[in-house]
C-alpha cells in the first residue's frame, strides 16, 4: 500500500459495502476502527442516496486495543440483528481491523443468530474494491442460491449492478426493456435491488446476463457450475455490442424476436455532415476493463476515432486488455497509479480523453477535453435524468456525452476564421466550455502570448502557440512565417499537417521549420 491523493479503487471492504448498499434485507457488520466509517459518505454524498448504507461498525478506538476487541464485534453484531432484523448478515473486517486478526466470521458463527451469517475473507493488502464486490456477491450467492423450479416464460437474471456503479441504475432499466422486447422476462436483478430471498430464487431463471464482469463473474461461474445456468459474455455497450448481445441471447434461448431499433441515432449522427469532424480524432481510453473494451470498439468502429492509447486499473483483467491492445496495435497501460496514466496521456498527446474522474482532472491540467466512461466518478455522473450506457438508448447517450467536450464542426470553422477577434482568439477557448473567459488580445500579447493553460488541442485543431524554445537537437522550432502559413490550413487537417511537418523536419535534421519546410513535408507525404 502507498499514500496517494487519488485512487481508482478503494479497499475490498468498500466493494462489500457497494453490494450491501444495493441490496435490501441484508446487513453488513464491519469490524473497523473509528476512522474507517468514512465510507458511508461515498454513497450519501457522491451517489446522493436518500438513506445510509446498511452497515454497522464496531468503531473500536486506540484505547480498546489493549483489551479484547472481540467482544466489541459480538456486541455490534447482536445489536445490528436486534435493531434491523435482516434476512441475512455479512461480516468482515476493514483493512485496518484485519491487522488485529479477530476473525469476525468465526466469532459470528458462534453467536447462534437465527439468520444466515456469511463471513467474508477479503485480503485488504492484496486485492481491491472490485474484487471485494465480486467476492462478496459470490459468497452471498453460494450461501443462499438453491435449485428451484424454472419460470413458465423464458427469464434471466441481470447480475452485476451495485451501489456506486457507473450508470448501473439506468443500465438495468434499459436492459430490462431490451430483453422484454425479445420476449425475455427478468427474474432477479442482483445484487442491486435484490434481497436475500431473491438470491435464493436465482435458479428459477433460464440464464444469467453478466452485465459487469468485475462485480459478478465469480457468481456467474458458480451458478453455471452448480445450477446449470448459462451466462452471456458480451456486454451490450455500443451499437455493435448490443446487436451481438441480442444474437447471443437468441442463441441461448432460441427466440427470434429482435428489439426495435427506430430510436437508435448514433450510426447516422456519427456519419452525418456535421459529424465528419469526428473522423480521425485521436483518443486515449482508461478506466475499468469492461468499459474500456466496449468504448474502444465504439471509438474506432462507430465514431471514426483513432485510438492512440488505452489501459485499465483493475489488474484482474490485464490479460483481456493486453489482448485488446494487440488488436489495436497499442501497448496497453495496466496500472492503478494516476501519475503513470497522466504521463502516458501527455506522451500520446491525444485530442480527447475517455476515462474516469481522475482523467477528467488530468485533462484539465493538460488542456485536453475529457468525457467520463467509467467509475470511479463524482457526483455529476450520477445524474437525475435517465442516462444509460447499455443498449440502443445507451449508444445515443454515449454519442452525446463524447461530443460534448469537443467543439462542433461549424463552430470550430468559425473560430478558425475569426481567430483574431477579441472573443474568438485561441486564449479565449471554445464558447460552450466553462473557465474560458475571453481576454482582449492586447492582454494576451502583453502576457507574452496565449495563456499558459491554453489547450494544446481543441477538438483536433492544434492551437497555434508561439514558437517553442528548442530544448534539444531533436526539437524543431516553428518560425513565425511558417506558423502563419499553418493557420491557413483547414482546421480538420491542421493537426495532422503540424505533426507530419515536425516528423519530416526531425527525419531531415531540420531544426527550424520554415514555410519551405512545411511545403516540402506536404510534398513528401503526398508521394
Amino acid at each position: 500500500m502507498k499514500l496517494t491523493v487519488w485512487t481508482y479503487e478503494g479497499p475490498p471492504h468498500v466493494g462489500a459495502m457497494r453490494v450491501a448498499t444495493g441490496m435490501k434485507g441484508l446487513h453488513y457488520v464491519l469490524h473497523a476502527p473509528q476512522g474507517d466509517t468514512y465510507a458511508d459518505l461515498l454513497f450519501t454524498m457522491i451517489e446522493r442516496r436518500d438513506h445510509r448504507p446498511p452497515v454497522t461498525y464496531t468503531t473500536f478506538q486506540a484505547r480498546d486495543l489493549g483489551a479484547d476487541t472481540a467482544y466489541l464485534f459480538k456486541d455490534a453484531c447482536r445489536d445490528a440483528y436486534e435493531r434491523f432484523k435482516p434476512e441475512a448478515i455479512i461480516v468482515g473486517a476493514s483493512c485496518t481491523a484485519e491487522l488485529i486478526q479477530d476473525d469476525p466470521g468465526g466469532l459470528a458463527e458462534t453467536m447462534g443468530l437465527p439468520v444466515p451469517v456469511i463471513p467474508l475473507e477479503l485480503p485488504s493488502y492484496q486485492r481491491k474494491e472490485n474484487f471485494g464486490c465480486d467476492e462478496t456477491f459470490f459468497q452471498i450467492v453460494r450461501a443462499l442460491a438453491k435449485p428451484v423450479e424454472k419460470t413458465a416464460r423464458i427469464s434471466c437474471n441481470i447480475l452485476g449492478p451495485t451501489g456506486l456503479g457507473f450508470r448501473h441504475r439506468d443500465d438495468v432499466e434499459e436492459l430490462t426493456g431490451l430483453l422484454s422486447e425479445m420476449g425475455v422476462d427478468v427474474n432477479v436483478v442482483g445484487p442491486m435491488g435484490s434481497s436475500p430471498s431473491d438470491i435464493a430464487r436465482l435458479g428459477a431463471a433460464h440464464f444469467n446476463v453478466m452485465l459487469y464482469p468485475e462485480t459478478c463473474e465469480a457468481a456467474c461461474r458458480f451458478l453455471e457450475r452448480e445450477l446449470a445456468l448459462p451466462y452471456t459474455k458480451i456486454v451490450p455497450i455500443g451499437v455493435g455490442a448490443t446487436r451481438d448481445f441480442i444474437a447471443e441471447v437468441q442463441g441461448i434461448t432460441g427466440l427470434t424476436t429482435r428489439p426495435d431499433e427506430s430510436r437508435l441515432r448514433l450510426p447516422w449522427w456519427s456519419k452525418s455532415v456535421d459529424s465528419t469532424y469526428l473522423t480521425g480524432k485521436r483518443v486515449f481510453l482508461f478506466g475499468d476493463a469492461t468499459h474500456v473494451k466496449a468504448c474502444a470498439r465504439i471509438a474506432r468502429d462507430e465514431m471514426g476515432f483513432e485510438v492512440v492509447g488505452l489501459g485499465c486499473y483493475n489488474r484482474e483483467f490485464a490479460r483481456d486488455i493486453r489482448a485488446l491492445g494487440k488488436e489495436f496495435g497499442i501497448t496497453p497501460l495496466i496500472t492503478d497509479d494516476y501519475l503513470e496514466v497522466e504521463a502516458a496521456i501527455e506522451e500520446a498527446a491525444p485530442e480527447m480523453i475517455l476515462g474516469t474522474q481522475m482523467e477528467r482532472h488530468i485533462g484539465k491540467r493538460l488542456g485536453i477535453p475529457c468525457a467520463v466512461i467509467s467509475a470511479p466518478v463524482h457526483v455529476q455522473d450520477f445524474p437525475a435524468r435517465y442516462s444509460p450506457q447499455v443498449g440502443f438508448e445507451g449508444a445515443n447517450v454515449i454519442f452525446d456525452t463524447w461530443i460534448h467536450p469537443l467543439v462542433m464542426g461549424l463552430e470550430e470553422h468559425l473560430l478558425a476564421m475569426f481567430r483574431e477577434d477579441f472573443e474568438f482568439h485561441d486564449a479565449a477557448g471554445p464558447s460552450h466550455h466553462g473557465g474560458h473567459a475571453p481576454k482582449p488580445l492586447d492582454e494576451v500579447e502583453a502576457a507574452g502570448g496565449p495563456a499558459p493553460q491554453t489547450p494544446r488541442s481543441i477538438s483536433g485543431t492544434m492551437t497555434e502557440e508561439r514558437a517553442p524554445e528548442a530544448t534539444g537537437s531533436d526539437v524543431a522550432v516553428w518560425l513565425a512565417d511558417a506558423e502563419k502559413e499553418l493557420k491557413k490550413i483547414p482546421f480538420f487537417v491542421r493537426g495532422k499537417a503540424k505533426r507530419n511537418t515536425e516528423k519530416y523536419a526531425l527525419e531531415q535534421g531540420v531544426t527550424e521549420i520554415s514555410v519551405d519546410t512545411l511545403y516540402e513535408a506536404k510534398a513528401h507525404y503526398a508521394r
